[in-house]
């Protein structure tokens, strides 16, 4: 079936659609889907989004951060390299916020194109700008446009969430999309949450010369890592200035009639500072869709949809953001899987192939399969393997020695999960996750020639850790004694 078009008389003439892939949102996932499908199909893809494409829709994205937390990185790094000038001075190079925006606008234009309508309606795919609603279980209204698609593919993404705080709607409270929409440099940010998006932007704004006060309810931060990987970074962010206040409640936040805001905690303890920013999760964009009309349930973390990601209409699919469960960092895998799922009814599901996660912090945080808690609670017997980065040349050179790697295994070797503190540990995870995918013993890391002098050693390191512990075993020593006779 293609895009093919019919009038319907009545009170509103309105175009009928019959696709076979119809795509609601438009953000990394919904267009993930649309250019995976429209290269497999040839066209009969759909795709709906009632904001414009391209620049607009980076924006709500995570680019603006993630430029903030770039430039944050070499303004830091100027001045680590101060210690080997031969001139001394005390200025600390300042932050210019104006050009700063300049360099992420110019950043997002850069990006738009791949992003924009032109692109995707050049591939095949027929473009609404329209808002979306579902009248029944099979049809979709999207401006004058009535959509009967073979099935649908729900993608419209996610918001930060703003915590439900006593006094926060009497203060300006900023999120990791609203940024860039503050015209000066804050005196003093105030940072509630925890999460990854927390601890980065807590960072990357003291790294700019801003005071930071980060707030956590619960014991620590990155609640959902590895304890002993989180306590790495948590170092770091005390280390570089930031001022953390973990299992600390906010009781309420009152604003200053001079500007600025208070932050009241439980115990009597009070912050004061300029601005607010809101780290404390994302909500799923679901408002005005009609779900209920379609039979799609929703619970508190999104969309409900089994591991094909199938809603609970079985014509309609969600992913990314605004499906319920873990988010699996990586959309085109997403795209990939739903497109097996939807079109070609071939089994595939999120967690057959397991999917690293990023922190990006400074050591970054990667990890990808099990943690340790988890692999304990499903098998009855595992091993660790840990490596320091301070047992590594290249640590030591660049003085970046905080941080280890640490793999999960059973007792045979197997990997069931890693995860690493180190710089780019974004690109240090790989070798676990394709020992994972490939079901590789951790045998064949240890085997591997790593380049010297180089972070992806202490890879190795961990992986020989398991031959090392092999060493006791008595048969193996004694056949080491018969070959040391034989020599």
């Amino acid at each position: 079936m293609g895009v093919e078009g019919r009038r319907v008389t009545g009170p509103i003439e309105t175009e009928v659609l019959t696709p076979d892939l119809c795509i609601i949102g438009a953000g990394a996932a919904g267009l993930s889907v649309a250019a995976t499908a429209v290269w497999l199909l040839g066209g009969s893809v759909v795709l709906v989004n009632k904001e414009p494409m391209g620049e607009v829709s980076l924006k709500s994205g995570c680019v603006p951060s993630q430029v903030l937390i770039a430039a944050a990185k070499r303004m830091h790094e100027a001045r680590a390299a101060r210690a080997f000038s031969s001139e001394s001075t005390d200025d600390d190079p300042a932050v210019d916020l104006p050009r700063l925006r300049q360099h992420a606008m110019d950043v997002l234009a850069t990006l738009a194109p791949m992003n924009a309508t032109a692109r995707y309606t050049a591939m095949g795919v027929e473009v609404i700008r329209a808002e979306a609603r579902f009248l029944d279980a099979s049809t979709v209204l999207a401006g004058k446009k009535t959509i009967k698609a073979r099935r649908f593919v729900l993608a419209t993404g996610s918001r930060p969430v703003v915590p439900d705080l006593p006094g926060l709607e009497n203060v300006a409270c900023l999120t990791d999309e609203s940024l860039f929409d503050l015209a000066d440099r804050p005196d003093h940010l105030v940072v509630v949450g925890g999460s990854a998006s927390g601890a980065e932007l807590a960072q990357a704004y003291r790294r700019l010369g801003v005071p930071v006060t980060l707030i956590e309810a619960g014991a620590r931060i990155l609640r959902h890592e590895d304890p002993e990987q989180a306590a790495v970074i948590e170092r770091a962010l005390r280390r570089e200035g930031v001022c953390l206040k973990t299992s600390a409640a906010i009781e309420r936040i009152e604003p200053q009639p001079t500007g600025g805001l208070v932050v009241h905690l439980d115990g009597g303890s009070t912050i004061a500072g300029s601005h607010l920013l809101a780290a404390t999760g994302r909500r799923t964009r679901t408002e005005g869709l009609g779900l209920e009309m379609a039979g799609i349930e929703t619970d508190w973390s999104g969309i409900l949809v089994n591991r094909g990601f199938r809603t609970t209409n079985p014509l309609v699919y969600a992913i990314g953001s605004c499906a319920s469960g873990p988010v699996a960092h990586s959309v085109q895998y997403e795209a990939g899987l739903v497109i097996r799922n939807a079109l070609f009814r071939m089994p595939g599901w999120l967690g057959r192939t397991p999917v690293p996660r990023v922190v990006r912090t400074d050591p970054e945080l990667a990890a990808i399969g099990l943690t340790e808690t988890e692999a304990r609670a499903k098998y009855r017997s595992i091993r660790i393997l840990r490596w320091p980065l301070s047992a590594i040349d290249r640590a030591q050179i660049e003085g970046a020695t905080a941080g280890h790697v640490k793999a999960i295994l059973t007792r045979r070797g197997r990997v069931l999960g890693c995860s690493i503190t180190a710089p780019h540990a974004g690109e240090l995870i790989m070798p676990w996750a394709l020992a994972m995918v490939r079901q590789l013993p951790v045998s064949d890391l240890a085997r591997l020639v790593y380049p010297y002098p180089t972070f992806s050693e202490a890879s190795k390191g961990a992986a020989m850790e398991f031959r090392k512990r092999s060493a006791p075993n008595p048969w193996l020593k004694r056949l080491i004694g018969l070959v040391r006779r034989w020599g």
